[in-house]
């Protein structure tokens, strides 16, 4: 009885160690494995602090009782909640839209120069986008300063009267999307680059040859095949947009009163500096229904595109 059990240990063995070597052969397990650190990484500073959020947000303001839903319901019957809601809506799109109108235009204007002079101009244009944006905004801060500012100083040369950049609502908010699209506009410019040097050529020449124009080749030729680049910057961007704090916090820090505030600085500012975190943590969770929305809408597209295909 040993000697028919051993053979049939030992082919059980070599089958158990051949079904582990075809899974090893397979790519989705190799691709799954490899990426597994990552994930483990992105569950511990993603997942993690999200739980965690969600579970503040259903604390009273000292975290020694559980409210439920109160932090929410509270923050609905505020004025100053909707207000912020507009504006983060106000910025992120406003700002997005022109970041991505002046990122394909320059993209072009770099793509028809020739190749020995583009890596000067993408090093240029790269600039605002590598500085960092607190230290920017701070330039930016002085070129607005109601008394020194230099755009005041430029106006005043050409007739004009002075602006009070960061003291009115209207010029406030302006100010805060200006400097934004300034540094964001690069990286539209650069993801636009290289989509535009993947179109193959021979569809232009093609479409030159059916005498079709310069709009027309830009229409029919060059945004079908970037689109699924143009969705997916602009999703990446709309999340960095909607979540910036540096930029609003270091040029007004929400102000005139709040009529800068976005959902980042406002959750700062109730949680940290006014000493209530769960409500802090509960403003800063509304960004999530509003970016799931505008992520869904985006990748669907994408995936229908693609199936089209």
């Amino acid at each position: 009885m040993a000697d028919i059990a051993a053979p049939n240990s030992a082919v059980q063995a070599r089958g158990s160690r051949s079904s582990l070597h075809k899974l090893m052969q397979r790519k989705s397990t190799i691709a799954f494995l490899m990426a597994l650190p990552l994930i483990l990484l992105i569950f511990i500073l993603v997942a993690y602090p999200a739980g965690y959020a969600i579970w503040l947000s259903t604390l009273n303001k000292s975290m020694t009782k559980f409210v439920g839903f109160a932090n929410f319901e509270f923050l609905f019957k505020r004025q100053t909640f909707w207000d912020v809601v507009m504006q983060s809506c106000l910025f992120a799109i406003t700002a997005v839209i022109f970041k991505a109108m002046i990122g394909f235009v320059v993209a072009h204007f770099v793509h028809n120069i020739p190749a020995k002079g583009q890596r000067k101009w993408r090093g240029m244009l790269l600039v605002p986008w590598v500085i960092p944006p607190a230290m920017s905004t701070l330039a930016w801060l002085w070129l607005f300063d109601p008394s020194y500012s230099a755009f005041n100083w430029i106006f005043q040369q050409l007739g004009f009267g002075t602006i009070s950049w960061l003291g009115e609502t209207g010029w406030a908010r302006f100010s805060v999307i200006l400097v934004n699209i300034w540094a964001g506009a690069p990286f539209f410019m650069i993801m636009y680059l290289a989509a535009l040097k993947s179109v193959p050529e021979q569809l232009y020449e093609a479409a030159s040859i059916d005498g079709a124009t310069w709009w027309q080749r830009i229409w029919y030729v060059t945004l079908p095949m970037m689109r699924n680049i143009i969705a997916i910057t602009a999703l990446f961007s709309t999340i960095v947009t909607f979540a910036n704090f540096d930029i609003v916090r270091v040029l007004t820090a929400g102000g005139p009163l709040t009529s800068t505030h976005l959902f980042a600085t406002w959750a700062f500012k109730v949680g940290i500096e006014s000493g209530d975190i769960p409500l802090g943590a509960t403003v800063s969770l509304f960004m999530v229904p509003i970016l799931a929305v505008a992520a869904a809408f985006i990748l669907r597209d994408i995936n229908k595109r693609g199936s089209e295909v």
